[in-house]
């Protein structure tokens, strides 16, 4: 783990956050090092000290595009190391922005793409303001958000949605497939039949071209065969003094001094038996001498037959056993384009009762996302109105989801497109949540929806600037203490200009600017009890602070508490 790491502090919880930011030469921080902690973390500070380069920094880190003009003039590059906990693990993300212009993105010092830090960094913090690292302004959240709000009972039917989804794409490929099959099929269909029909009427049998090359070579032979066994069978055994005959005088000669020594009994066995084994094979001599006969209508029809043969293996560059097994191969595809048209009729059957139950499913899971959405409408125009968005109204727009011939397209989704609109005056018409254009405003909108939401949206850390544009007095406060709800469950690192919002904070921190002669720095300080109470007397009466506003002040923070 890095030295900036105090890894005792990072292991005294096991909540999912953000808990450690380390900055170098980033804009016009040199080097700042934040450690942040649960619950409802505070940053103040005079304008132009640096707050917002504090967000841009974690955004960065967070896998927003870098930009060089961010490296700190007279560096070579910006570096931006952040520690958190997330699923029990330990995690060190790193962002170095070099003035050349390349970047680089780790993560437990391993480099990732750009976007796998960013998709990554998803599931552990939304950075809320006038940035692009916002969730709720991706239209494609919004149905997940409105099937989480009732998950018990939406999330099975979309299971079920989706598990036909797969069955009808599934059905419906299979269909395009034997279609295709069909029509190349028919193309194909005679030159298949002649192919089979050749091969089946050649009557193959395996092995039959070896058979066939020995009687060639036998029948071509025939007569030089016959000649040469002819005289081979008379040399041994067709005369008086044939060797055969030889070969009986020795054994019986021999035969008659076995009984004199042990040897010699050995002996006229081993001749015995050679004799009998050579009057065999002289009887197996004979044999294929009479079997020889030249057969020149044999010798033509064995070379027809095997020409035959051959002329079918080098068309098809197959062996016999191989033609054999593509027979039986075309005997199926031949089978299956005569009966394609009846798998065709099953099979669009089939997709039809898988289409209409899609349907029905998906029409199932349509009315609970409304059932859910009518709560969400009405909770979320609460907090809005709550937020001192007395004139807001909030409303969920659901669309059938449609192709391009206007036809209803199902996904594993179902068939609902779903989108957040919103207006924050009175008589302007309800408009897509993503062109709300003000930063601060689609702050509060967004902590509104934090606190309904915030019990199944999984991202730990929420981090919120300019939480306060456009607000004050009563107003402030009841930002503050939806922070301070929202900070129960979730990590919160909020930038803000007012007091009545600063006092709700559990740490809380000052960022100030100081120059030398040569450069400005900023700096950031976590808060004692006691500078906590100065601040918000600060953010109260400005720089002047007197006892008046150390009393409010006080009094402010006993009133969060």
């Amino acid at each position: 783990m890095k030295s900036w790491i105090d890894s005792a502090a990072c292991s005294r919880s096991s909540k999912n956050m953000i808990r450690h930011i380390s900055i170098r030469n980033f804009a016009i921080i040199e080097n700042v090092e934040i450690d942040f902690n649960d619950g409802l973390n505070i940053i103040t500070g005079e304008t132009g000290a640096g707050k917002s380069v504090v967000i841009e920094a974690v955004s960065l880190a967070l896998g927003s595009r870098a930009d060089t003009a961010f490296v700190r003039s007279g560096t070579d590059k910006a570096v931006i190391q952040l520690a958190a906990e997330l699923d029990g693990e330990e995690y060190v993300i790193t962002r170095e922005v070099s003035a050349a212009g390349r970047s680089l993105c780790r993560i437990n010092d391993e480099i990732v793409t750009l976007g796998t830090l960013n998709q990554f960094c998803r599931s552990l913090a939304d950075i809320h303001g006038q940035y692009d690292h916002q969730s709720l302004l991706d239209p494609d959240n919004h149905i997940r958000l409105v099937d989480l709000y009732r998950k018990d009972a939406i999330l099975p039917a979309k299971a079920d949605v989706a598990e036909l989804f797969e069955e009808y794409t599934r059905l419906c490929d299979e269909l395009t497939r034997l279609k295709r099959d069909q029509a190349e099929g028919k193309r194909q269909r005679d030159f298949m039949s002649f192919e089979l029909q050749e091969i089946t009427d050649a009557r193959l049998r395996e092995g039959e071209d070896a058979e066939l090359e020995d009687e060639i070579s036998l029948l071509q032979n025939s007569e030089k065969i016959f000649s040469c066994l002819a005289g081979a069978y008379q040399a041994a055994s067709d005369s008086e003094y044939s060797i055969l005959s030889a070969m009986k005088n020795v054994s019986d000669t021999v035969g008659e001094t076995a009984s004199y020594t042990k040897e010699l009994a050995e002996l006229s066995k081993r001749l015995e038996s050679l004799y009998y084994e050579y009057e065999d094979a002289c009887a197996g001599l004979r044999e294929l001498r009479d079997g020889t006969v030249y057969d020149p209508a044999a010798l033509d029809l064995a070379i027809g037959r095997y020409e035959t043969i051959k002329r079918l293996k080098e068309k098809h560059n197959r062996s016999i056993p191989e033609l054999l097994e593509y027979a039986d191969e075309l005997r199926v595809r031949l089978s299956s384009i005569d009966n394609a048209d009846e798998e065709i009729a099953a099979l669009q059957a089939k997709i039809g009762r898988t289409a209409k139950a899609l349907e029905i499913a998906s029409n199932k899971l349509s009315e609970l996302r409304r059932a859910s959405a009518d709560e969400l409408e009405e909770l979320i125009t609460e907090q809005l109105g709550q937020l001192n968005f007395g004139e807001a109204a909030f409303a969920v727009d659901f669309k059938k989801n449609l192709d391009a011939s206007g036809d209803v397209r199902f996904t594993p989704e179902g068939t609902d497109v779903v989108e957040f609109l919103i207006t924050t005056n009175r008589g302007e018409p309800l408009k897509p949540l993503s062109r709300i254009a003000s930063g601060g405003e689609m702050s509060r909108i967004m902590l509104a929806f934090k606190k309904i939401i915030g019990d199944y949206d999984h991202i730990p850390t929420m981090i919120f600037d300019e939480i306060d544009s456009g607000i004050s007095g009563i107003a402030a406060t009841v930002v503050g203490r939806k922070l301070c709800e929202i900070a129960k469950r979730h990590q919160i690192i909020c930038i803000t200009h007012l007091p009545q919002i600063a006092a709700y904070g559990t740490s809380n921190y000052r960022i100030w600017k100081h120059s030398d002669d040569v450069m400005t720095y900023t700096s950031v300080d976590p808060l004692t009890t006691e500078e906590k109470v100065r601040e918000i007397a600060r953010l109260l009466g400005g720089e002047n602070i007197t006892e008046t506003t150390l009393a409010s002040a006080r009094e402010l923070i006993e009133a969060s508490k």
